[in-house]
């Protein structure tokens, strides 16, 4: 069985949550872990189970304008960010708005600040909502991983992520 993993990451701190989840379900499936921009019609085709994720801007999925607002902020004198090399690319708005269609079963989640999803949002509903309008089946609800108000993931969050990845691949192997 084949796990296909596409995220989006302006700062690395979604890629980093991505080969966690990656790790997780390796343990059953053969596993890709991809940036948007590189997760072609073929490699969505041919997976069992896609697991799309990505950061909350504004509440939700990011644009064109808060992808660049990112880059800004990364490119300041002094800033401690950093862009994630994949961070060029597009975002998953765009993407998903063109999904092919697939059998894959579906999973999403998000990175966010740690502090009520009320307040921050969610990327990741964004994302499961539009899983289910191109017909995916989601396996679990919607995941957020916590980063600090200075963009730096929060403790044990790559634990869990990998923790989450084998979930999921174990509640699919038992659902068959």
């Amino acid at each position: 069985m084949r796990a296909l993993v596409v995220y989006e990451s302006m700062y690395g701190n979604t890629h980093r949550i991505a080969d966690a989840i990656g790790e997780g379900l390796a343990e059953v499936y053969r596993v890709d872990v991809v940036p948007v921009a590189r997760a072609g019609a073929q490699l969505v085709q041919a997976a069992d189970l896609l697991v799309v994720g990505g950061p909350t801007h504004v509440r939700g999925l990011s644009r064109a304008t808060t992808r660049a607002s990112a880059a800004t902020e990364a490119g300041k004198p002094g800033s401690v960010l950093t862009l994630d090399p994949s961070a060029g690319g597009p975002g998953l708005r765009d993407w998903l708005a063109t999904l092919p269609a697939t059998h894959a079963r579906a999973a999403a989640f998000d990175t966010r600040v740690d502090a009520p999803a009320v307040l921050t949002g969610r990327a990741a509903s964004g994302i499961a909502r539009r899983l289910r309008q191109h017909g995916l089946r989601l396996v679990a609800e919607p995941e957020s991983f916590l980063v600090t108000k200075r963009n730096t993931l929060e403790p044990e969050q790559t634990a869990r992520a990998r923790e989450w990845g084998k979930r999921l691949a174990a509640s699919l192997t038992r659902r068959g």
